[in-house]
């Protein structure tokens, strides 16, 4: 097994690190490596802000969650899903883009965008030996996050990324067996396919929070996952991302 497949299959979400930044050199790196991640058509539909004011640290780490974390590690970068730059090359090229910049199908573009790069950014810490945890709680309140960062219309906040060297090491959670997540041609009619893949899935998952908590949990994955979809969380989103100029067609 190569180095890179190493790296991949290791992943684990790291929550408490060293008080140690990281050097120039290796934010630069990062950075770098998110940007050569594949672009749609080339629109580079992202800006990565790196976030090293305490203050601000501290009052994203209190709309996340709380998540201490969010302040305490090496680096904080917030990935944003921009199409304001676009507006400016419309208007270099005196070319009309609102209309497509607002479309659906240009939102959609800008997150993938944004998500493909920040895995790349996850990856290239992670080899360098650095520990990372996404942070979707920056949605709780993507207004509020968008003003402290001044973030103009056409730009979104989706994430954080909190990177640092691990001050602890976690389990790693055992993922959806392939068979569940991977079908070839077609998706499966048969729903006791689905079915058995979710029975099996739960021991599993029982049995890694039995081991972890000495027996105090024991909850099943799709017990978890149906308790939190059964409330449904910042229901605000779209008024806020269509206020910033996306979706509106």
């Amino acid at each position: 097994m190569n180095d890179t497949l190493k790296t991949l299959l290791n992943h684990r979400s790291i929550r408490k690190f060293k008080d140690e930044p990281l050097s120039q050199e290796h934010i630069t790196s990062i950075i770098k490596s998110a940007q050569m991640a594949s672009t749609s058509s080339f629109i580079q539909a992202y800006t990565i802000i790196g976030v090293t004011d305490k203050a601000i640290k501290s009052q994203l780490a209190h709309l996340s969650g709380p998540q201490p974390y969010v302040e305490q590690n090496g680096h904080f970068f917030v990935f944003c899903a921009d199409l304001y730059r676009h507006t400016i090359a419309g208007t270099m090229e005196k070319t009309a883009v609102t209309t497509s910049l607002e479309s659906t199908e240009k939102f959609m573009v800008a997150v993938i965008d944004a998500s493909l790069a920040a895995q790349n950014a996850t990856i290239a810490a992670e080899s360098m030996g650095y520990g990372i945890c996404y942070i979707g709680g920056l949605r709780n309140d993507m207004k509020k996050v968008s003003e402290l960062l001044s973030l103009p219309d056409y730009v979104i906040p989706l994430f954080g990324l909190a990177v640092g060297i691990p001050d602890t090491q976690t389990d790693q959670k055992p993922r959806l067996p392939m068979e569940s997540i991977y079908y070839e041609n077609t998706y499966p009619k048969d729903t006791d396919t689905i079915y058995s893949g979710l029975e099996s899935y739960n021991d599993t998952i029982t049995n890694y929070y039995e081991s972890r908590t000495q027996g105090e949990r024991k909850d099943r994955w799709t017990e978890q996952i149906s308790h939190m979809l059964s409330k449904p969380k910042r229901t605000d989103m779209k008024d806020v991302v269509q206020q910033k100029g996306f979706l509106r067609d």
